[in-house]
């Protein structure tokens, strides 16, 4: 043999091992359990298998034919209520009836160089977006659509603005329209049925900007003092430093009047949805939790966020389950202070739009105390979960129940592609419930034919303990013989 095809044989057995290795790395961890066993009050969590190169499964957008619809649940009915739209996304019911929408995608971010396997992270992220169907330049647009007519197809379509950046987000009060840029919190002044928003916008606050989960979600209190701003994390699990997540993973509260900020909530991977309990007046979100732990890990989840809550990450999931791969040092108690969640949607759903039944709703007696969502899709489970709409039903506490029923499912196909991805949802200005399709460009109307407009879901009203002392009272003479320490001004 020659010294030649020596080097060619070796050449060839380098090749093979390197593809061996390559198949063996990237063909990925098959879920062991079925999504609905990690779902619900109790989700089944089994351990982590620690992935070194995460599993990969896109499903590919194919589009829906002009005949296609999704699958809507027994009862429901759903049509294309606007279409021919560039990568819709938050949607927002104005209080006209009026529908805004922003057309949006990814901000740019410049590479800041590095080496060979930053290279490599950059182009296998630029190759999941575009299988995905999310690659390209953002529209950084805001469009109104509105039926006028009420024939449940929006005949009017007036771009807004065009120069926003990578906005996603949507809020009006009182004259005054926020919008939420990747990278700020902006507001304009609006008139219902305007067809324009005119004007310099004005900054209210900034936001860390876009890198990793870069849309931003805002939610007004009832009363429209105080806004809510969901920002995700740029990484996994903080690997490439806690100093890069300042002002991330959390849900920040600005204050109308004042203009300040503060956090309101922290250790959310990456919130999305928001949106308020109408039984208990509480905001409630829609979480992504992290990846590389397998097909069964970890459940995104729906849960309550009370004022100062600690979720958890990086560190932790699912209340008190420690990630071994964290390097940041742990904060002391954090095992202690971390809350669980309330309800798991699912290992890697992707879990994005949310919104509570609504007065007024035309979605049936069915789908009448509870909560909606879109889970976008996964592109890292084996088998592929999400790609759907889905209704948790809530007890009249204010507590969800049982497992996740589907509203709106066919969004992924036999052959592994996808017809469309479920982005946002909200209620349409008749009662209807519309969710943006971000890769096939349609927003669909779901109703339940012949239904009466629902009824406003009654608010729980606290129940007041009765004072156990006055406030210039003796305690003891109240408590009794539960007030075990007696007052001793000698000590003895």
């Amino acid at each position: 043999m020659s010294k030649l095809q020596k080097i060619l044989l070796t050449l060839l057995v380098i090749l093979a091992v390197l593809a061996g290795l390559g198949y063996w790395l990237t063909r990925g961890n098959t879920a062991e359990l079925p999504v609905e066993a990690v779902t619900g009050k109790d989700p089944t969590l089994v351990e982590p298998e620690e992935e070194t190169i995460p599993t990969v499964k896109i499903a590919k957008p194919v589009g829906w034919a002009e005949d296609e619809v999704p699958v809507a649940a027994e009862g429901l009915e759903v049509k294309r209520f606007a279409e021919g739209l560039d990568h819709p996304r938050v949607l927002h019911r104005l209080p006209n009836g009026d529908i805004l929408v922003t057309l949006t995608r990814a901000p740019k971010v410049e590479s800041e160089g590095g080496g060979l396997m930053d290279a490599i992270k950059d182009w296998i992220a630029s190759w999941l977006m575009s299988e995905a169907g999310a690659k390209g330049e953002s529209p950084n647009q805001l469009v109104l659509l509105r039926d006028a007519n009420g024939d449940g197809v929006a005949e009017v379509r007036k771009v807004l603005r065009d120069d926003l950046d990578s906005p996603s987000g949507i809020a009006w009060r009182d004259g005054t329209l926020y919008v939420a840029n990747h990278n700020a919190l902006l507001s304009f002044d609006y008139e219902l049925g305007s067809d324009t928003v005119a004007g310099t916008p004005r900054k209210l606050m900034d936001l860390p900007p876009g890198g990793g989960h870069w849309m931003r979600n805002i939610e007004l209190n009832a009363d429209g003092t105080k806004l809510y701003i969901a920002v995700g994390s740029v990484s996994n699990i903080g690997e490439q430093g806690m100093e890069v997540e300042e002002g991330r993973a959390m849900i920040w509260e600005y204050d109308v009047a004042s203009g300040s900020a503060r956090p309101f909530a922290v250790g959310l991977r990456n919130p999305n949805g928001l949106d308020f309990n109408p039984s208990s007046g509480e905001l409630w979100t829609t979480v992504n939790e992290r990846d590389m732990l397998g097909s069964d890990l970890v459940p995104d989840y729906l849960t309550n966020v009370p004022v100062g809550a600690q979720y958890g990450w990086p560190w932790l999931y699912w209340k008190d389950n420690l990630d071994g791969r964290v390097d940041a040092p742990r904060p002391p108690f954090i095992v202690e202070y971390t809350r669980r969640p309330e309800f798991a949607l699912g290992p890697h759903v992707a879990a994005l739009g949310l919104v509570f039944s609504a007065e007024g709703n035309l979605m049936g007696e069915k789908f009448g105390r509870g909560a909606f969502i879109a889970r976008h899709g996964s592109w890292n489970r084996k088998p592929p979960s999400g790609y759907d709409v889905i209704y948790v039903a809530f007890d009249e506490r204010g507590n969800p129940l049982g497992k996740p029923v589907p509203v709106l499912t066919g969004f992924l196909k036999d052959d592994g592609t996808t017809r469309g991805r479920p982005t946002w949802v909200e209620w349409g200005g008749d009662g209807s419930l519309l969710v943006s399709d971000d890769t096939a460009g349609i927003i669909w109307r779901v109703v339940a034919p012949g239904a009466k407009p629902a009824a406003a879901i009654p608010r729980n009203q606290p129940v007041k303990l009765k004072p156990r002392v006055s406030l210039d009272g003796d305690p003891s003479a109240s408590f009794g013989d539960d007030f075990a320490r007696k007052s001793n001004p000698l000590g003895q």
